[in-house]
């Protein structure tokens, strides 16, 4: 819609109190400002639009419960935003994981001068790996860079049980997003791209896939994808294109661990007792998560039993504990 023609809807809109379609003209505007590289005019619009008393979202109790309502507050059932505090620094990377981040990053916050030479910043991003390897904090890393709010996409109120439900629902959700510099972040991502080829899935699943794809495509590129999987093989071959970097976070090595069990120790002022290189050694196999959770557990006990200076005893415990810990393996057959 040309520029002129969305003021003549916004004040059509305005005038006869309609809400939904002032929205949408409005959203329309931002849109047309940032795709010219007016982002600092269009953060305003978007500022000004959600300031305003109008088109507060509802409050819990008057607006829909199963988000399924394409008027405005609807995307309100479909995520949650963070605010994210965690940087790229302080997080382990490998180093050409980081470097290809810090190639977008750049891009992002050089947009306007890809834009002046008809180029566009890289925006979709998909991570693979186990879980626990730090899909989720990358994301938030991401956006914490970047200076953007995270939006977390919530698939237990997306999902719908009825027909084009779930297609209306994404539609909603990503209008949303694309009113606002963001990184939108989609956890494992293969419940909503698999493989449409796949004979076990319906229709419906089918018809969510294509929805999808084509509402990634008209992303403006100020929307930060992230789609985090832990089965990127179940993911749709159409999928799989649309994401510019791809990247796979697979279990720590040994040397990783190393740098972040030194950085949880100076984090927390504990002393372990042990040189970090050798509880790394005594844990390789376990994920981030997994090894953040052991230190944690040996930095509860220190606090408690004001060893903090030195842990020795306790960390050697725990780690006798982990040793003999309950694995998923041993569940198998029971």
């Amino acid at each position: 819609m040309a520029q002129a023609d969305t003021l003549v809807e916004l004040v059509k809109a305005a005038s006869s109190g309609d809400q939904q379609s002032f929205r949408q003209a409005a959203e329309s505007l931002i849109k047309e400002e940032r795709d010219k590289g007016h982002r600092i005019l269009a953060d305003r619009l978007v500022k000004s639009l959600h300031q305003t008393p109008l088109f507060q979202t509802q409050s819990p109790a008057a607006r829909p419960s199963n988000g399924s309502n394409p008027g405005a507050g609807a995307h309100r059932e479909l995520i949650y935003e963070i605010t994210p505090e965690r940087p790229m620094d302080s997080i382990v990377l490998a180093d050409n994981v980081r470097a290809q981040l810090k190639e977008l990053i750049e891009e992002q916050h050089r947009a306007e001068l890809l834009h002046a030479h008809n180029l566009r910043p890289r925006h979709k991003v998909l991570l693979a790996g186990p879980p626990g390897n730090g899909k989720t904090t990358l994301a938030e890393a991401l956006a914490c860079e970047l200076m953007v709010p995270l939006i977390v996409v919530r698939y237990e109120t997306l999902i719908g049980s009825y027909l084009g439900e779930t297609s209306s629902r994404l539609k909603s959700l990503l209008d949303y997003a694309r009113t606002q510099r963001c990184v939108l972040f989609f956890d494992e991502f293969e419940t909503l791209g698999k493989e449409r080829g796949d004979t076990h899935e319906t229709g419906e699943i089918k018809r969510v896939v294509s929805s999808l794809l084509l509402q990634m495509d008209d992303l403006p590129d100020y929307v930060v994808v992230i789609a985090a999987s832990n089965h990127p093989e179940l993911l749709d071959r159409a999928v799989w294109r649309r994401f510019q970097l791809r990247i796979e976070l697979p279990i720590p090595t040994r040397a990783q661990l190393t740098h972040f069990i030194e950085s949880i120790g100076t984090r927390c002022q504990v002393n372990f007792g042990f040189a970090a290189e050798t509880i790394a050694k005594r844990l390789l196999g376990l994920n981030f998560a997994e090894v953040e959770e052991f230190c944690l557990s040996v930095v509860r006990r220190a606090v408690l039993d004001q060893r903090t200076e030195d842990a020795k005893v306790i960390t050697q415990t725990k780690l006798e504990q982990w040793r003999d810990r309950l694995k998923p393996s041993q569940q198998e057959g029971k």
